[in-house]
């Protein structure tokens, strides 16, 4: 029999997370590559819901990980609630987002589990002479990549980055997948952890992973007053605001908006870098993208390199005709 692949999703509140889909595009792409099985699992309490909608795409089957413990996330409770579902499944690969909760729990199931992680991947391949699986990611802040196998027994655990995979080419299957609810018994004494209302941060706060319109600022801004321009440039894309480094440790905009390998990976579906000269550190953070058009007065701006349109002019120039224009476009 085939070995088998698990993506595991996440949901909040009923809804997949997006990176999700992207997981499972690369789960995808992996079970091309080796023939291996595709299966899927979504975890909490009542996601048969979720887990069909999943189905509906191409995957051998579908569960739903199920315990009232669940209902809420806790790192105890979905770390116990996996190793029990994985101990008796035993696939050979897990996959999950490399999202801030999977990066909470997955070293305590990894470790439950005496198992290794390959976190923060970008991609994989086969490695042409073993024919080995190797997950690619990357290492000191962007500057180099490396390909990791892994040698321990299964399960293997592999996280993906965020815009690593395409998350809009998840294949649909010719037919539903089958759906198999699971229930696993967490005991209370388990769970140390008692979770509290869910934070709601102030509206200016934003989760930028889910953005798919971003419009971002960096030294060429030059004053803090400027970057009101970008802000109606943004509202005008109905696109989020975001920054390089120097703009956030400057207090010109919240830490949470900063783009980069010390803030926040996106891959939204258009990025325009207003005055970013494009240092490796912010091209970490943003090369996920699907569409980049930066504009910036120096012709030989690294930015230029991952750029698909370059604009070459003072930002101050293009951004007000350009604002007017989307707003002439949508009225």
């Amino acid at each position: 029999m085939p070995e088998t692949i698990l993506v595991v999703t996440e949901q909040r509140e009923g809804k997949l997370n997006r990176v999700s889909w992207e997981t499972l595009a690369a789960g995808q792409a992996i079970a091309s590559e080796t023939g291996w099985t595709l299966e899927a699992a979504v975890i909490g309490d009542g996601v048969s819901a979720i887990a069909n909608e999943i189905a509906a795409k191409k995957t051998a089957k579908v569960y739903a990980v199920e315990s009232p413990a669940l209902k809420t996330y806790t790192p105890d409770a979905f770390s116990a609630g996996l190793k029990q579902f994985l101990t008796s499944r035993q696939p050979k690969l897990v996959l999950m987002p490399h999202t801030y909760q999977v990066r909470d729990f997955i070293p305590k199931l990894a470790t439950a589990m005496g198992r290794s992680v390959v976190s923060d991947c970008i991609g994989f391949r086969k490695d042409k002479d073993g024919g080995k699986l190797l997950f690619t990611r990357q290492m000191f802040q962007g500057k180099f990549a490396a390909d990791v196998s892994l040698q321990c027994d299964a399960p293997w655990f592999v996280t993906f980055q965020n815009g690593a995979f395409r998350g809009d080419k998840v294949e649909t299957g010719a037919s539903a997948a089958p759906v198999e609810v699971v229930k696993v018994e967490i005991p209370a004494e388990t769970v140390r952890t008692k979770p509290q209302e869910v934070f709601k941060e102030a509206k200016q706060a934003v989760d930028l992973t889910q953005a798919e319109i971003i419009v971002s600022v960096g030294r060429g801004i030059k004053e803090q007053k400027n970057i009101e321009l970008a802000k109606q440039l943004a509202d005008a894309l109905g696109g989020e605001i975001a920054a390089s480094r120097p703009i956030c440790d400057s207090g010109w905009l919240p830490m949470d908006r900063q783009i980069g390998s010390s803030g926040q990976t996106v891959a939204p579906k258009l990025y325009l870098a207003l005055g970013i000269s494009g240092a490796i550190q912010h091209i970490v953070g943003m090369k996920g993208a699907r569409s980049v058009v930066a504009i910036n007065k120096d012709h030989e701006a690294p930015i230029f390199e991952i750029a698909d349109v370059a604009v070459v002019g003072n930002l101050f120039d293009i951004v007000p005709p350009l604002i007017e224009e989307v707003k002439k476009a949508k009225s």
